[in-house]
Formats: structure tokens, C-alpha cells, sequence
């Protein structure tokens, strides 16, 4: 018998076979708003996932700062290596409890192609300069990435994602939920698949947000001494403070995922066998999201961010970094508004849309710059020494 690829209806129907009646099924997707014909070879999500790969604004991740900005030193996080470890953890989360690995990767691998440069210094400023045309969030224009700004294709706007993905996208944190301006009932929760991917974020960045800060030596293993977590993984490893080496460090941070995953899965099948639920639909109905951590834990990390707060991200080395920050994006933001024939063609266009704002478009063009791009633009503008 001669080899033949496997089909995108074989691949469905594995996941008839390995799936828990709770997790989303490709075939049982609602479409796309701009009808397609489905490859032969991949599934609905799988083909979100690739688009979204591809695009632009994923690549702009590489050189955009998850905490120090990326003239800092080559080891620190970015958002593309955040990104990715958030799919990694995500798609271990799915397949532990049996849902869609694809659906969650893509919408992992979605959360933050909004973000603008310079962290979260970089959304402040723009959120403040935007406070009275709508403000900005980077979950927000994650969404406008996809579904409006991504131009790949010649009869619609965005990547044409499935809906199921764009409402993981559009639901993937409580704090930024912009179903209404999606379209996506606000009476229901994201599927189990999007709580995963919430999740994942968050167990992602607190464990490598104290991984950078230990090795930019922001924080002192000492420091940690008051917090409960950090105790508790330095008995796991039978490890006493002093200077600590790369390879501890990469043991207790590697500790710290695993316990932080091994306690949300362990909560989450306690929920799940609570509810019961025979469908997605019964996840999204039910009045909490069923993928959480357990009451313990969610103290736990409270004290970590608690602790990454006042000592790391209020740290005077990276205030300082922040404070560069504003200024850049606050002066090219305000040059763009007073003169918007500065900015790009295609940014140009966009304000022949009765829809959009100078001030939305402009935010939009800042948003996709990375952390060299946006240092390169203040420059363009305001060093008469560079050449435009």
C-alpha cells in the first residue's frame, strides 16, 4: 500500500475519540465569518494556528519587552518567548484534562500580538493617552490585530480565524472582557480551552517574571524568604538560601511551573467532576470558570505578585526603564496626532475609515512597533543627526 498524508476528516475524527465530551471539536466549529474552504490536511484550528504564526504581528513579539526593554540583555523574556511558553504550558494543561490542544495553542499563541513596545510601561501610556477616545488594552487590540489590522488576504480584513478562537481571544482574561465589542454573548464564560489559555498566562509569567528578576539580580534569594511558595519549593529541592547558581535557579523555577500545574489540574478535574458537564456549552453556562487554581494556591501567588510588585517591577532599574518608555511613546504618539500625514501608508489609509479615529490609528501604529522600532522612531522625529 503506497503512503497517503492523514486528512483533516481523519484528524477529526481522532478527536471524536480522545477528547472529553467538555472539549471543542473542529469539526463541530461555527465557521468563519468569511466563509472558506477547509484544507485538506488540517484541522479548522490548526489552519488559526498557522495563520496566526505567519502573521506579522506575531514576529513583531521577538523585539517587544515582557519586563526589560530589549536593549537590556539577550536573556531576558520577550513577549514572542513568553508567548511561547505560555502555548507549551497550555497545551500541557489541555491534554491533561482532554480538551482541544490546537484550539488552545492558537489562542496562547494570539493573547498578545496587541501589546505595544515596552511592556507594560508601553500600555499605560498609551491607555493614558487614550483615556478620552476609548482607551487601550492590549487584549483589546489583540483582537483588532486579527480581526481588522492583519491584511493577508484581498476580499476581507484580519486572518479570518474561526470563531471559537476569536472568542478565546475576545474572552481570555475577566479583566479585559470585550465580548459586547466582539459580538460574543457576555453571559457566557470562554470555552474550557480559553480558561486554559488564561491560565497558562498567568502561571507562565509569574514563574519567569521571578526567573529574569533572580538573574538580572533584582531580587535576593533571601528576599523570598517571607513568601510561603518560595519556602515551600526550596524544601522540595532540600535547598537552603545563599548565592544561588544558573542551575538552581533553573531548578526552582522549573519546580515552581510543575507544582502550579500539578495543583490546577488537580482543581480543575475536582470541578469538572462537580459540574459534569456533557458538552462545551455546559462549561461556558456554568457561573465559574471550571479551570482554576485551588484556594491555596490563588493566596500563594497573590503573595508573589504582591512581592514582584513592590520589589521587581518597582525596582528603580526597570522605573527607570519605564519612565525612557513614556517618553518615547508619549512624544511620537502626540507628533502623529498633531501631524498624521508622518505616519505610514497603510496607517494613512486606515483613516479613510469612517470607523476609526486618528487617535485609534495611531495608537494602532504604535502598538505594532517593537521596543527598537519605537527607540529608532524618536529618534527619526526629534535627532536632527538621523536621517528620516
Amino acid at each position: 500500500m503506497s503512503p497517503a498524508y492523514v486528512t483533516r476528516q481523519q484528524l477529526e475524527e481522532h478527536e471524536t475519540q480522545i477528547l472529553a465530551p467538555y472539549g471543542l471539536l473542529s469539526r463541530n466549529s461555527q465557521g468563519r465569518f468569511h466563509p472558506e474552504n477547509e484544507p485538506k490536511y488540517r484541522t479548522a484550528f490548526q489552519r488559526d494556528r498557522d495563520r496566526v504564526v505567519h502573521s506579522a504581528a506575531f514576529r513583531r513579539l521577538e523585539y517587544k519587552t515582557q519586563v526589560f526593554v530589549n536593549d537590556a540583555g539577550d536573556y531576558y523574556r520577550t513577549r514572542l518567548t513568553h508567548t511561547l511558553e505560555v502555548a507549551q504550558i497550555g497545551r500541557t494543561l489541555a491534554r491533561a484534562l482532554g480538551v482541544n490542544e490546537d484550539l488552545v495553542e492558537v489562542i496562547c499563541l494570539a493573547h498578545d500580538l496587541g501589546h505595544p513596545p515596552f511592556g507594560h510601561a508601553g500600555e499605560s501610556t498609551l491607555n493614558a493617552l487614550m483615556s478620552e477616545h476609548g482607551g487601550f488594552n492590549h487584549n483589546y487590540q489583540s483582537y483588532r490585530v486579527v480581526s481588522e489590522l492583519e491584511q493577508r488576504y484581498p476580499n476581507w480584513k484580519g486572518l479570518n480565524l474561526t470563531r471559537e478562537t476569536l472568542e478565546g481571544i475576545a474572552k481570555h482574561e475577566t479583566e479585559y472582557d470585550i465580548s459586547d465589542v466582539a459580538g460574543f454573548d457576555i453571559n457566557i464564560r470562554g470555552s474550557i480551552e480559553a480558561q486554559i489559555a488564561n491560565v497558562a498566562d498567568e502561571l507562565a509569567y509569574n514563574a519567569h517574571d521571578l526567573d529574569d528578576g533572580l538573574q538580572a539580580a533584582l531580587i535576593a534569594p533571601d528576599d523570598l524568604n517571607e513568601l510561603e511558595i518560595w519556602r515551600e519549593l526550596c524544601d522540595r529541592l532540600a535547598w537552603r538560601n545563599g548565592k544561588i547558581d544558573e542551575i538552581t535557579r533553573h531548578r526552582l523555577i522549573r519546580e515552581q511551573i510543575g507544582m502550579q500545574v500539578d495543583d490546577v489540574l488537580q482543581q480543575s478535574l475536582e470541578n469538572l467532576e462537580s459540574l459534569n458537564p456533557q458538552s462545551p456549552a455546559d462549561v461556558q453556562r456554568h457561573t465559574q470558570n471550571v479551570v482554576a487554581h485551588s484556594l491555596r494556591f490563588i493566596e500563594l501567588n497573590r503573595a508573589l505578585k504582591r512581592f514582584l510588585y513592590n520589589n521587581m517591577y518597582n525596582h528603580y532599574t526597570v522605573l527607570r526603564m519605564a519612565k525612557r518608555a513614556e517618553r518615547f511613546i508619549h512624544e511620537v504618539f502626540t507628533s502623529y496626532i498633531q501631524e498624521p500625514r508622518l505616519l505610514p501608508d497603510y496607517y494613512q489609509k486606515l483613516l479613510e475609515d469612517d470607523d476609526n479615529s486618528v487617535y485609534r490609528v495611531v495608537a494602532d501604529y504604535i502598538s505594532s512597533l517593537t521596543d527598537r522600532s519605537a527607540m529608532l522612531e524618536y529618534q527619526r522625529l526629534f535627532d536632527p543627526l538621523t536621517r528620516p
